[in-house]
């Protein structure tokens, strides 16, 4: 697929409308797996439009993937039809799914897929390929899978053999390597005929992502312990209910870093609340930081900017991680020389995370230095050229927390802009609709 650049400009410097989100990406993909495992018992309202959560509903509903007899394979996971395909992986007895750059589709699928009855091969985009997930597979296998992998060991593709049987019913997983790890465990759990004890060992990251879990779990009649690191839930039947996924505030948090680096913001982000299960609406707390203010109010959340001294200089990411990107570019663009910590699982997302910062800001002359797993930004060099050119690295995050740096850079280009369909399809729209140039690069 040809990469397309696109050139934002923005001729004000004031922030003033209404957007309306997409769902949350975090919210929905747990839905629609619980919707899966339920069989039909639990409904799924206000579906995100994410690429990401759109592979998943894609392969849960195409029956090819879950038993039928037809070869299938899901295509770059944007928008395609299942359809044959020899992807060089296929065998006799085998479906082949790719789920193209969803991360979350392959980590929940490698522990849902082996309840079904059948043999499938499950792979993903080069990049997916990379990104280890030899720690769920274990953690599958002491259940009573049948994993192999296909290429490399502890790495994507693998085959998921049919005829699971229960084996264990206690497990232990590390909790500081991805709790999505540990999601794809839980959302299984009340499936397994004994049920399903799960011991974290260590430092639990992302905490805010399990609890959501868990909490959408409950509403769909699941219930669980949680005991210290141990979280049991015994085999149970799902309730028949809905679940309403509320607007997405990871993308909500590109929009209080443009408020952030405005001159005056006042911006209504409908549907959103302060009660929120996701993890990213810590969001408010650190804009605080900045200026932004939050007020609840008709239904969702009105933005204003007030300025005033920053004297925050050290933010912990651990428990919101997918944030890290965008607080440390305002930090960048403001000149404000903050240390961060929390950032030990963004070296193995869409991409090295970590790296690619480091490599963009040194374009303004920022530097993020790390030292053991203490992050620190100089901006002793800090200056704003005319042009800059960002690369996203295959990251839908990096174009949006870059992307509010043209409110300070006079003209920013932007690296493969369709990569933001993976979470945000409608972000550079909507950017448009309250005052940015958005064009194609030629």
């Amino acid at each position: 697929m040809a990469k397309h650049n696109i050139i934002l400009t923005r001729p004000g410097k004031t922030l003033k409308g209404t957007v309306q989100l997409t769902g949350s990406k975090s919210e929905c993909n747990r839905a629609l797996m619980i919707q899966a495992l339920s069989k039909g018992k639990v409904k799924v309202e206000n579906i995100s439009d994410a690429a990401d959560t759109v592979t998943l509903q894609k392969v849960l509903s195409q029956k090819s993937a879950v038993g039928s007899p037809e070869l299938a394979t899901i295509v770059d996971g944007i928008n395609e039809d299942a359809i044959i395909e020899d992807s060089g992986l296929q065998a006799e007895d085998s479906r082949v799914i790719n789920i193209g750059p969803a991360g979350t589709a392959m980590r929940f699928l490698t522990a849902f897929l082996p309840l079904q009855d059948a043999t499938v091969t499950l792979t993903g985009s080069e990049r997916m390929q990379q990104r280890p997930i030899g720690v769920l597979v274990d953690a599958v296998r002491k259940l009573g899978a049948e994993i192999e992998y296909v290429n490399n060991e502890g790495y994507p593709p693998i085959k998921i053999h049919s005829g699971f049987k229960q084996q264990a019913n206690r497990i232990s997983i590390k909790g500081d390597i991805s709790s999505q790890y540990i999601t794809a465990l839980l959302l299984i759990a009340s499936t397994l005929p004994q049920g399903l004890t799960l011991e974290i060992e260590g430092e639990l990251t992302s905490r805010p992502y399990v609890e959501m879990t868990l909490a959408m779990l409950k509403q769909a009649g699941i219930q669980h312990t949680w005991q210290g690191n141990v979280i049991s839930i015994a085999h149970q039947e799902f309730a028949e209910t809905s679940l309403y996924t509320e607007p997405d505030w990871s993308a909500a948090s590109y929009w209080y870093a443009i408020a952030a680096l405005s001159g005056e913001a006042e911006l209504f982000l409908p549907g959103l609340t302060p009660y929120s299960m996701q993890g990213d609406s810590v969001i408010t707390e650190i804009m605080a930081n900045f200026g932004i203010t939050s007020q609840f109010k008709d239904g969702g959340v009105y933005l204003t900017k007030e300025v005033k001294p920053i004297f925050r200089k050290i933010f912990d990411m651990k428990e919101c991680p997918d944030l890290a990107q965008t607080v440390i570019v305002v930090c960048a663009a403001l000149g404000h020389e903050a240390t961060f910590t929390g950032l030990e699982t963004l070296k193995i997302k869409e991409t090295d995370r970590v790296l690619a910062l480091q490599t963009e800001l040194a374009k303004i002359g920022v530097k993020l230095t790390e030292k053991g797993q203490v992050y620190k930004l100089d901006c002793s060099e800090k200056h704003i050229p005319e042009n800059v050119f960002i690369n996203t690295y295959d990251d839908h995050r990096m174009a949006m927390a870059f992307a509010p740096l043209a409110s300070v850079i006079p003209q920013l280009e932007i690296e493969d802009a369709d990569v933001v369909e993976k979470s945000y399809p409608a972000f550079w729209d909507d950017l448009k609709s309250v005052g940015f140039n958005a064009s194609p690069a030629l």
